[in-house]
């Protein structure tokens, strides 16, 4: 914005005008173009408050609400400074810009003397004019050639992040994990998690329903027997030993608990018929206990076992270990410590003795990593060679088809859990979130077009130039195969943003000068003075301002300056480019102000 105000009131004050009135003119004129750009690309960036992902909707408000505040800032203080500056200031700033119009004149006339001039911006605002005026449906065939090669590049991009290479190739951090990876299984760590998801037996229906087994509770025991499951029930009111009132599911450490208040019951009692009938509950319980330590099943853990020796030949993953390892190592060591017994017992019974001799290790705690306490729920910990997004997702998708080939043990169900699948969740997250908001803001973008010009026609026109540029830059990715990461699905919301700019400038700007001169002709030749300069210099400016991250240590940065860099300057391009030759094809075909 002040480099519009800043280029429109350098053309416009001669020495001795009203430096006050120039500066009202100017704003007048550029008041609303101004606001607009700033609004439209404030909501390019408030569109990544859509997003899924807070880091993302923070930048997106803060950037957005930057944005305003600096056109409030431009729009209050630049006029202002210009108002106040002394009449000496105003001649030097009048001269400097007479000199350099007349220095390129005359190194035109001249041939020379090399001056910078030659290359200075009017210059090449004139080349472009040049280019622009002449043979319009040559230009409009060559960006739809563009766009066709674009929208083909834009299917080619694979989606893939890893953050370990947002590091230069020679940067420590890549160089360590390089060399880990290759002299290790893998640094990367994923989990496949098996669940249990059978119900476990009430506490009504151990106590109570074991009378089918053993009989009925003594009498001297239902009053006990009454209190207990109240305790479970955890009821305000005295249970009944005949009530349905437990519609909850007991857990491991219930049934544990229930197993201890027996058994101190079995303290206090003293005739055979409570003993007998304490006894036969509590092997009921056990019964159940055993039952419900699925993780210490042979079958169950045979279907893991398989399930490594599947992945191992898959070459995706680099090592697989698991509650299998364990109970085999163990297992071996208990029997002849040779390779022939590094297999997994063939009962439930063996697998809970090779268990509890680990339990018995200096490391005990060591299991609870492969198996909970209740065995219940136990994992498959995958170590992977590689960071990158797409190779989980390719780990992902060999377990899902060996799972549907080799169908789960009953009431087994699974997930997935681990740094490497938490960068797969974030990028499905970041790749339909920064799709939906880019969506979403280039339709309101649209609506505030057609507003703006209250034209459905200019409308469509101001979003030509945004639509080839997003198009264009994705387009270029696609084809050189870089990876659609995080900082390219942010660049969405700044290529929105930017790229709209310059076409609601220009077309706002024409369109005015058109009521005026009533023709094409004239009107691009106006486009082409002290607008078009305005653009290109703010293209320029801008473009020059994000080149420094070109030397950060980070590739994001590196990614997101040149990326910002190519925006202005493609969308100044086409802005000056693809707009004149339409204009000049609706309006001279179409008979339209001639």
């Amino acid at each position: 914005d002040s480099v519009h105000i800043m280029s429109e009131f350098s053309d416009r004050y001669k020495e001795g005008d009203d430096k006050k009135l120039v500066i009202k003119t100017v704003v007048h004129e550029l008041f609303t173009p101004m606001l607009f750009t700033s609004v439209t690309s404030s909501i390019g960036f408030f569109s990544l408050m859509l997003t899924p992902i807070p880091p993302v909707q923070i930048f997106g408000a803060f950037i957005g609400f930057g944005i305003m505040l600096a056109f409030i800032t431009t729009i209050l203080f630049v006029p202002a400074y210009i108002a106040g500056l002394s009449a000496d200031s105003l001649k030097q700033l009048s001269t400097l810009h007479k000199e350099a119009e007349s220095a390129e004149t005359e190194s035109k006339e001249t041939g020379g003397k090399k001056s910078l001039s030659l290359f200075s911006i009017n210059t090449l605002v004139k080349q472009i004019a040049k280019v622009a005026k002449k043979r319009q449906y040559l230009h409009l065939f060559l960006f739809l050639l563009v766009f066709i090669w674009s929208v083909i590049g834009i299917n080619k991009i694979q989606i893939n992040d890893n953050p370990v290479r947002w590091f230069k190739a020679e940067h420590p951090i890549r160089v360590a994990d390089k060399a880990l990876n290759n002299e290790f299984a893998g640094t990367y760590d994923a989990y496949f998690v098996l669940t249990d998801t059978s119900q476990l037996p009430t506490v009504q229906e151990l106590l109570v329903g074991s009378a089918e087994q053993q009989g009925a509770a003594p009498e001297s025991l239902k009053s006990w027997q009454a209190e207990t499951l109240r305790v479970f029930i955890n009821d305000d009111e005295p249970a009944n030993a005949t009530t349905n009132s437990t519609a909850f599911r007991t857990t491991a450490e219930q049934l544990n608990k229930l197993v201890y208040l027996i058994e101190d019951k079995l303290f206090e009692v003293s005739t055979d018929a409570e003993i007998q009938w304490l006894e036969s509950t509590l092997k009921v319980i056990e019964k159940s206990q055993q039952k419900s330590k699925r993780f210490t099943s042979p079958d169950v853990l045979k279907y893991i076992e398989e399930l490594q020796t599947y992945l191992s030949s898959t070459g995706l993953v680099g090592k697989s270990n698991s509650l299998v390892d364990v109970v085999k190592i163990v297992n071996r060591e208990l029997r002849s410590g040779t390779a022939d017994d590094y297999i997994l017992p063939t009962s439930a019974n063996g697998i809970a003795q090779t268990l509890m001799q680990y339990q018995s290790s200096h490391r005990p705690g060591d299991l609870w990593h492969f198996v909970t306490p209740d065995y219940r729920k136990s994992l498959v910990w995958l170590q992977l060679t590689s960071g990158d997004n797409q190779h989980m997702t390719e780990v992902v998708k060999s377990v899902e088809q060996y799972v549907v080939e080799n169908p789960l043990p009953q009431n087994i169900s699974t997930g997935w859990a681990g740094k490497a699948y938490l960068n797969v969740a974030w990028q499905d997250q970041m790749v339909t979130g920064m799709l939906d908001s880019l969506i979403s803001a280039f339709v309101i973008v649209f609506i505030m077009m057609v507003l703006l010009f209250r034209s459905f026609v200019y409308g469509l026109l101001a979003m030509l130039p945004l639509t080839i540029t997003i198009s264009f830059i994705y387009g270029v990715i696609g084809w050189i195969g870089k990876d659609y990461d995080m900082p390219i699905a942010v660049l969405s919301a700044l290529t929105l943003g930017l790229s709209v700019d310059f076409a609601i400038h220009f077309l706002e700007r024409a369109r005015s000068s058109l009521k005026e001169t009533k023709s094409i002709k004239q009107t691009i030749n106006v486009m082409f003075g002290e607008p078009a300069n305005a653009i290109t210099k703010n293209a320029a400016v801008v473009a020059l301002g994000f080149t420094p991250l070109l030397f950060a240590p980070l590739v994001p940065y590196i990614t997101v300056g040149f990326f910002l860099a190519s925006i202005m300057i493609i969308s100044a391009v086409v802005t000056l480019i693809l707009l004149p030759a339409i204009l000049t094809i609706i309006y001279k075909d179409g008979g339209r102000n001639e």
